[in-house]
């Protein structure tokens, strides 16, 4: 205190007034600076309280700012025909709060993650999007303005999803379509049904899935899970691939596990084995043929990353979360008994969305900011193929739909 009325600045009716001496000023550009006549400097912080300032907005009505014969800035009233060298926005200063970049953890939601965002230009299609994750991320997207889709291969279910986000906010625009991702001809009238809307595609999130089925084949001859987690989506990404380029800046999110870490798609001679892709009921266990599908959902992202980047339209492969409680293991009382035990310790819903939705959000994003999932370096070169002739492989699988063995033979 001794140095303040030293320094003549404890008998000021406010801790904004200027000491003796001292003059506000601003830049061209609104930053305020102080000048101290005495000792012939200036400074951009407050000499009292410390603080940087700015001119908050636009001159008022009438005001222009030029500059004299000096070169000083001189802001001049036409309407009252005056002039002037202090700026009348200098009335309204705020000050430059430094905000900090904030920290997310697995606590964060996902309604979090898009806090401040305006997506009511965006158009956002989601697979399995009537219960889980997918459930939470449409809400989400949907509060914030997005248009969502929901593709789900029940309609009743989907319709039921879209009235309990509407019923939250009673201008979200939320509807259901029908997707079977287990039957190929109902993605494609699903695709060709979503082009006749003539509505854009900003985002496509790839999420349906089914964890621990008993072994059964789809109508085109393929083990369900297999069709299901991936090859469905991959053709629906085929069907969808032109709306995409066309509505670029766009991106696809498809939903992996870190549980692809745990199998491979080679034989014990290191050779890629087509057939382990839609193995017959003698060779089928349940998780490796989830953990199978997984790896190719990461295979098909980092390689359509590959071909559409160049277009504008991104790919990225997340893994959400570990022991997460939904409905994906409900053919299989075990698993169920497993993730109730562990649900107290892992992410709530809206945690597990973060990752879906920060890719959805994203204006530019790199693998390194969120929770994705990467193949080895060494699968190409263990193998001996490329995601390459892989991606050809799907293609074919799609085209023969079944007798799936006898054309595997001839890729091999």
């Amino acid at each position: 205190m001794a140095a303040l009325k030293y320094a003549g600045m404890d008998d000021t009716d406010s801790e904004d007034e200027l000491p003796p001496g001292w003059e506000e000023r601003s830049t061209k550009d609104g930053w305020v600076y102080y000048a101290n006549h005495d000792d012939m400097k200036t400074q951009w912080e407050h000499p009292k309280t410390g603080k940087k300032k700015r001119c908050a907005g636009d001159l008022p009505y009438g005001w222009e700012q030029e500059t004299d014969e000096k070169g000083q800035i001189v802001y001049v009233d036409h309407i009252n025909k005056r002039s002037t060298y202090f700026d009348p926005r200098q009335a309204f200063t705020v000050e430059d709060v430094v905000v900090k970049p904030k920290r997310y953890d697995g606590n964060t939601a996902a309604l979090e993650i898009l806090q401040g965002r305006d997506l009511s230009d965006k158009v956002v299609l989601i697979t399995g999007g009537n219960s889980g994750i997918g459930l939470e991320t449409a809400r989400s997207l949907a509060l914030h303005g997005a248009h969502v889709v929901l593709a789900c291969r029940n309609l009743t279910r989907g319709n039921k999803a879209a009235r309990l986000i509407q019923d939250e906010w009673h201008k979200a625009r939320v509807e259901a379509m029908m997707c079977d991702l287990s039957s190929m001809r109902s993605v494609r009238d699903f695709a060709q049904a979503f082009n006749a809307k003539k509505l854009p595609l900003h985002i496509l999130v790839c999420n349906a899935a089914v964890c621990t089925q008993p072994w059964s084949l789809t109508e085109d001859g393929f083990e369900s899970t297999f069709q299901i987690c991936h090859l469905g989506h991959f053709l629906l990404v085929q069907c969808l691939e032109d709306v995409l380029r066309r509505s670029a800046p766009a991106r696809v999110v498809v939903v992996s596990s870190e549980s692809h870490r745990f199998t491979d798609l080679s034989d014990t001679c290191g050779k890629v084995d087509l057939a382990l892709l839609s193995p017959p009921k003698t060779n089928y266990w349940s998780m490796l043929a989830y953990n199978r599908a997984k790896l190719c959902n990461i295979l098909f992202s980092n390689e359509l990353n590959r071909r559409l980047s160049p277009h504008g339209v991104t790919c990225n492969a997340v893994h959400p979360g570990n022991m997460m409680y939904t409905a994906i293991h409900r053919s299989w009382w075990l698993m169920t008994f497993l993730f109730t035990l562990a649900r107290p310790f892992t992410k709530s819903m809206g945690a597990m969305a973060v990752v879906l939705s920060h890719c959805a959000k994203a204006g530019r994003w790199s693998l390194s900011e969120i929770s994705v999932c990467s193949t080895p370096d060494t699968f190409s070169q263990r193998s001996g193929w490329n995601v390459g002739r892989l991606w050809i492989t799907w293609l074919f699988l799609q085209l023969i739909g079944t007798d799936l063995y006898k054309w595997l033979k001839v890729l091999m």
